[in-house]
């Protein structure tokens, strides 16, 4: 599979390296590795693809160009991209805020953690429409919240075993 000379084997790795999308940045380090002269077999064993995807891939490159190698999916999507966070600064600042404190009821056994859902909550009262836990998540994430608890013990946990397991590790 050969690529049309629309960029240099230079430019290709140029955009490889600088694309900020994943799906484009995979893209564009398969046609870079096609214009180096591999063929579509190692550049699927390199980079997991399909030899056939990298034909598909290949073939809208050499008929439309540079400017097919943009995500479409970003942009048929009416703007899921633009709601998938759909806070503004001042709302992310609020929610920060109320992160620091406990979650509004509690009832659902978490005491006082914040979950995905509480924050998705949360969200869906500020905003006045429903929004998915992942959501919630995806700002616990992003604010970079995480419940900072000691995992619990095993029920069935031996405090001598473990303090031996400890010495002798120790010494290993």
């Amino acid at each position: 599979m050969k690529v049309a000379p629309h960029l240099s084997v230079e430019e290709l790795e140029r955009r490889y390296r600088r694309a900020q999308e994943p799906p484009e940045r995979s893209w564009w380090q398969m046609l870079w590795l096609l214009a180096r002269g591999q063929t579509a077999r190692q550049v699927a064993e390199s980079t997991g693809y399909s030899a056939y995807w990298i034909g598909q891939l290949a073939r809208r490159y050499n008929t439309q160009g540079p400017d097919a190698m943009r995500n479409r999916q970003r942009f048929a999507t009416g703007g899921s991209y633009r709601r998938s966070m759909p806070l503004s600064e001042a709302q992310r600042n609020e929610l920060r805020e109320a992160l620091a404190g406990p979650p509004p009821g509690g009832e659902d056994g978490e005491g006082d953690l914040w979950t995905a859902r509480a924050v998705a909550e949360w969200m869906s009262a500020r905003l006045g429409r429903p929004i998915a836990v992942q959501r919630g998540w995806d700002y616990l994430q992003r604010l970079r919240q995480s419940p900072q608890v000691p995992r619990p013990a095993h029920t069935q946990a031996d405090p001598a075993a473990q303090a031996a397991f400890k010495i002798n590790s120790a010494r290993s």
